[in-house]
């Protein structure tokens, strides 16, 4: 059962009119049915997620939702508190985190929502909600201009041996042709993998490597995903360092693969009525995506577990500078005569 914390907590800072707001498709939307604002928001929850939680609630939908963003907002806490506490409103029924497609065909593409509810909403109730067409109408990008897909036979971002310059001609002699390389017909999924380490250094792969994730990479494609997605699953929520990026994609290529979609039979066809979008929960830890009942608290069973076994009650200021002043006391007692 949870405790109220009645200790002073810091209010949260109030949100600058230039916070940035995020792409198309991306940031906070809320839920509805919330109850009123009041002064006991979030009051059961700790200190420090209760700061946290203040003032993503008075962010505005479609604000920008990003761990590295809130903590240049909340300078009390760094990047890596802000992750746990998001976590923990997670679990506390506040915030879930999906992924939406949207388009049909070649065109289809992901857009990504923070769902956050005032109100705490048990798992039956996100799962609920998450399945209805209302809340893939909020996930899905409002008032934007279509993007187009690249197209598959676009130039690879991979290196190219150089060629040699060829040698002048001398008189009397004929001009030496270079010899024409032969366009090598790379496919979407090793397009997708070259391109990693333009969207971030840490997963910068070499010709090789691309090849020898090619195979894992098409797999993810052949489940129905774009190579949008796989490019932003495999480079969300980045440690600080990569040793080895071919081992890091590698593993997250298989740890984080979308689930098979069943194919339509003859039977059970989609009217034509039916839209083409699903809505997947992703983890608010680690990014990995699942439909909801996967993902109870809106964590990975691995998260999950982890989140278990490590939660402990923040620390509350005032208590810690109680004791601090008690030690003290208790020196200077030692020290007299």
């Amino acid at each position: 059962m949870a405790t109220q914390h009645h200790s002073s907590v810091l209010s949260a800072p109030a949100v600058p009119a230039a916070y940035p707001m995020a792409k198309p498709g991306y940031g906070k939307r809320s839920t509805p049915g919330q109850q009123p604002r009041t002064r006991d928001d979030f009051v059961l929850l700790p200190t420090r997620e209760r700061y946290v939680a203040g003032f993503v609630d008075h962010l505005p939908d479609g604000a920008v939702m990003s761990i590295k963003q809130l903590a240049k907002q909340l300078p009390l806490y760094g990047q890596q508190a802000i992750s746990t506490s998001l976590n923990a409103l997670s679990v506390a029924g506040h915030l879930r985190r999906v992924r939406c497609a949207v388009g049909a065909g070649d065109k289809t593409r992901w857009v990504f929502r923070t769902f956050w509810s005032r109100t705490a909403r048990d798992n039956e109730w996100w799962t609920t909600y998450l399945a209805t067409e209302k809340a893939i109408q909020a996930a899905a990008p409002t008032a934007a201009p279509e993007v187009p897909a690249p197209p598959a036979e676009a130039p690879a971002p991979a290196a190219v041996p150089l060629q040699r310059t060829p040698p002048e001609a001398t008189p009397g002699t004929a001009p030496a042709t270079a010899p024409t390389a032969r366009p090598a017909a790379l496919s979407p999924a090793y397009l997708a993998l070259a391109e990693l380490g333009r969207k971030d250094i840490r997963l910068a792969l070499s010709a090789d490597d691309c090849a020898a994730l090619e195979a894992q990479a098409a797999e993810w494609l052949a489940r129905g995903v774009t190579t949008d997605y796989l490019i932003a699953a495999l480079t969300a929520g980045l440690p600080a360092q990569v040793d080895c990026p071919p081992r890091f994609v590698r593993r997250r290529l298989t740890d984080k693969i979308p689930p098979q979609l069943p194919t339509a039979t003859a039977n059970h066809s989609p009217s034509a009525d039916t839209p083409a979008r699903r809505l997947l929960m992703e983890c608010t830890d680690c990014g990995r995506p699942g439909p909801p009942e996967a993902l109870p608290d809106g964590l990975c069973r691995p998260c999950h577990a982890t989140h278990s076994a490590g939660s402990q009650p923040s620390p509350d200021p005032t208590e810690i500078a109680a004791v601090k002043a008690r030690m003290a006391n208790l020196r200077d007692l030692l020290k007299a005569p």
